[in-house]
């Protein structure tokens, strides 16, 4: 077996995630694997472990983090586009979107254990985003990123101390609902230029810019219910020229991925996207903040390979020719 590294966040969770990973080495010394663990002592440093662990030396290794998607998020812009490394994850955040997205069990023991299985084997290659800023700075995200009112959201719920209360009465994902409603009658729309494969469109009074990777984000939302994170494709969700109240119809539906049945709600797909703005909006990446527009984004088609027990969009499609072809 590879190499496995553990990047753990103690502070995930409000700090559940110390119990976590816990039990998640319990289980490692039971079942006598050899790994070398790391924990985070501030914002940024899982990145930091994750890019010094890639240079190590140039053979096979797994980095597993264990925490929230602002972890893997670290992680995964740590490592970059490593082709040696191949990226896991267990849960122990408060939102864990890439779990529900990559079919990663939220019990940290089966987690562990569907990890172990899965690493026996090549990991599978997915896309990821890549975000450019208007200085220059580099950004990937995984799951998916932002821009306007959820960016705001994310930003205020990571800044506030109201998610660990949330958190410590297992409600974590209410956090951003809390939030939602908090800034709902403040919040003001903007118009955006989105460019899509070159093609311009324009959408007055917008709310948000959504791009995505896979289904998941703000703790358990389907805002892009058909996104694959290996279809070569990212999938965009606008909001725009909607009333305040009926944008929290949007969000009740969006658990669902029902809100794409409004007229206000538009999606795209495509590979190379930029978002320009008359007023500077906050960005998200994986539900970090990462500063303001205007940005361009390219696809990074197969760039990253991940432990996920989801079947890889050809394995699927191949299926399902086989299926028709024998009926």
């Amino acid at each position: 077996m590879k190499q496995i590294y553990f990047i753990i966040n103690p502070k995930a969770g409000n700090g559940h995630c110390l119990k976590v990973w816990e039990r998640v080495e319990q289980q490692l010394k039971v079942k006598e694997i050899s790994y070398l663990a790391f924990f985070t002592e501030f914002p940024g440093h899982a990145k930091k472990l994750a890019n010094h662990i890639a240079l190590i030396k140039p053979e096979q290794k797994i980095i597993i983090a264990v925490g929230g998607d602002g972890t893997m998020h670290e992680v995964m812009n740590g490592a970059g586009e490593d082709r040696n490394i191949t990226l896991g994850f267990i849960p122990g955040g408060s939102g864990n979107d890439f779990s529900r997205g990559f079919q990663i069990p939220s019990d940290p023991v089966k987690a562990l254990d569907v990890i172990l299985r899965l690493a026996k084997q090549k990991g599978v290659p997915i896309d990821i985003g890549k975000i450019t800023m208007s200085n220059s700075n580099v950004h990937y995200f995984i799951n998916n990123m932002g821009a306007g009112f959820d960016a705001v959201i994310s930003f205020e719920v990571n800044q506030s101390k109201v998610k660990a209360l949330f958190n410590k009465l297992s409600m974590g994902r209410l956090v951003y609902v809390y939030f939602l409603l908090k800034k709902l009658f403040t919040y003001k729309t903007s118009t955006i230029d989105l460019s899509i494969d070159g093609k311009k469109h324009i959408f007055e009074q917008t709310w948000f810019v959504t791009v995505s990777n896979q289904p998941y984000y703000g703790g358990g939302m389907k805002i892009a219910p058909a996104a694959e994170p290996d279809d070569g494709l990212l999938d965009i969700t606008v909001v725009h020229q909607l009333a305040r109240w009926k944008l929290l119809l949007v969000f009740i539906s969006v658990f669902w991925g029902k809100h794409i049945y409004f007229k206000e709600v538009k999606t795209f797909i495509g590979k190379d996207v930029s978002i320009h703005s008359h007023t500077k909006l906050y960005v998200h990446a994986d539900g970090e903040y990462i500063g303001l527009t205007p940005l361009n984004i390219n696809l990074q088609a197969g760039a990253l390979e991940v432990l996920t027990r989801k079947k890889c969009t050809k394995e699927v499609n191949m299926k399902e020719r086989n299926s028709n072809d024998g009926c």
